[in-house]
């Protein structure tokens, strides 16, 4: 266990003690003098140090538990913990959608990140990697067989394709994207009958891709696929330019009901693009 005297705390000012509390613990993890895995010091001790009562100290800490910095271990112990994807996404999605970010603008995010991953993934992919991958196509055909909507699995496949790419800055920044896009995918498959076909045969090539190591390949087929998810939210006429929601608070709630039959024509009459996810 650290110890309090050793991590150089100071006295703290009581004005806002709580926030500054928190603010030296966190200083403290983040230049690497508190690391995963290390207990903090008892609040008695970090009480005294700080020269605050021992309610300010827990205030602080209960500042490090929301931010996913700590966690507790029974009743006393606290170790310092490295923040989880499922602590951070919904974190920034909630900020992006308060910024009101639109479709649009996290597709282009997403256009620039998702064909990096996979090119990224074809030269770093593990066995255990392509298992989930191969999984996730296997879930995803079962899923369309049934009639029923793939986008939590092509949620599923762009992360698993992220983290097989192994780099830890990609991965945390793209999780935020692909989950406020969800609910657009939702709210287009019901306008595509031929959306979710499409989906799996791009996925299915990305994933061969990645599995033999072609790196062009991967990218190219991933970067064709992030367009023609752009390209049939047009063609269904769903708005590229109004904020996005939550994936579990509108999902398709702003999809206009329009006839699937005539959707799928002028998709075809246009052209292009082999998947719409």
């Amino acid at each position: 266990m650290a110890n309090a005297d050793e991590l150089g705390l100071s006295k703290v000012n009581v004005a806002s003690a709580y926030e500054q509390v928190f603010r030296e613990l966190e200083g403290r993890i983040l230049d690497g003098r508190l690391r995963a895995g290390d207990q903090l010091p008892t609040e008695m001790d970090l009480a005294e140090r700080f020269e605050v009562n021992r309610s300010t100290v827990r205030e602080g800490i209960r500042r490090l538990e929301s931010e996913g910095l700590v966690q507790r271990l029974g009743r006393r112990r606290l170790v310092v913990t490295l923040p989880r994807h499922s602590d951070l996404t919904p974190r920034t999605s909630r900020a992006l959608v308060m910024h009101q970010v639109t479709f649009r603008e996290l597709w282009h995010v997403a256009l620039a990140m998702e064909p990096l991953a996979a090119r990224l993934a074809a030269f770093h992919a593990t066995p255990k990697d392509l298992e989930a991958l191969s999984a996730n196509l296997e879930a995803t055909a079962q899923v369309i067989d049934r009639g029923e909507s793939p986008a939590a699995l092509d949620t599923e496949f762009q992360s698993l394709v992220a983290e097989a790419a192994r780099n830890r800055a990609l991965s945390l920044s793209r999780e935020p994207i692909g989950l406020l896009l969800r609910p657009a995918l939702e709210a287009l498959i019901p306008l595509l009958p031929q959306a979710g076909p499409r989906l799996l045969e791009a996925h299915r090539e990305v994933y061969d891709a990645i599995r033999v190591g072609d790196g062009e390949r991967a990218f190219e087929w991933m970067y064709k696929h992030v367009i023609d998810f752009q390209r049939g939210y047009e063609l269904a006429q769903l708005p590229l330019d109004e904020p996005v929601s939550m994936p579990d608070a509108e999902c398709d709630a702003r999809a206009p009901q329009r006839d699937p039959d005539v959707v799928s024509a002028s998709l075809q009459v246009h052209g292009g693009g082999r998947t719409c996810g």
